[in-house]
């Protein structure tokens, strides 16, 4: 895995970095949500030393929003804290399905922005192979990123990971734009650099509308 690691390590810190930013920006929102219904909940407190009646209903609503947030903030901390355990080794046994849900959620907030659908069909079973999980990640986004862009506001991109003879593929389907893409866009040099270091490889089906992220089911063979 000596391939470019000054490029690695520079697209793994933007990575990092774009993926740590959006999260805290959806902490911090659901926090200022959890802020504004306090705030409520201390008029109604006012209210009652007053002696004035408290709508139970609204009492219960305004309850609800607050737990519904802070499970949505739990969410968040939760995606961050297993993105962050991904560096731990260089080398452990993953499973596709996890990898591809893991970015999913990561990037729920460019996918809103995109107006782009994300639609996985996760594997009944594990999809296993070793290999480097945070350099999967980054990779993955970028071809995810890619797949949206390509595809259009309005459109869907299929996440499907299966078996191989050898390993495993993930597969990016549905990107209608793709047919109308220059082949030399994508992969970018940042891609490429870490296909190299994951032993994978990268084709493009423009007609069908399709990406193919093929990897070995050892790095180390």
């Amino acid at each position: 895995m000596n391939c470019k690691p000054d490029m690695i390590g520079e697209t793994g810190l933007h990575f990092f970095g774009k993926m740590s930013a959006t999260n805290c920006h959806d902490i911090k929102n659901a926090l200022a949500i959890i802020n504004e219904n306090i705030g409520l909940l201390q008029d109604f407190i006012l209210m009652s030393e007053k002696g004035m009646a408290i709508d139970q209903e609204r009492l219960k609503t305004l309850a609800e929003k607050v737990v519904k947030q802070v499970w949505r903030a739990d969410g968040f901390v939760k995606n961050m804290s297993r993105f962050a355990h991904s560096i731990d080794e260089p080398v452990v046994n993953v499973d596709l399905n996890e990898i591809l849900e893991l970015v999913k959620m990561l990037s729920s907030r460019f996918v809103s922005m995109r107006g782009v659908t994300l639609r996985p069909e996760p594997s009944t079973n594990p999809v296993m192979v070793t290999t480097n999980p945070f350099l999967l990640e980054n990779l993955v986004w970028l071809c995810l990123d890619f797949a949206m862009e390509v595809a259009g506001s309005g459109k869907a991109v299929g996440l499907i990971s299966e078996e191989t003879k050898n390993g495993a593929r993930i597969r990016f389907t549905h990107i209608e734009g793709l047919k109308d893409t220059p082949a030399d866009l994508f992969p970018t040099e940042q891609a490429n650099a870490l296909l190299k270091a994951l032993k994978g490889e990268l084709t493009s089906d423009p007609g069908a509308g399709e990406l193919a992220l093929t990897l070995p089911g050892d790095i180390g063979s």
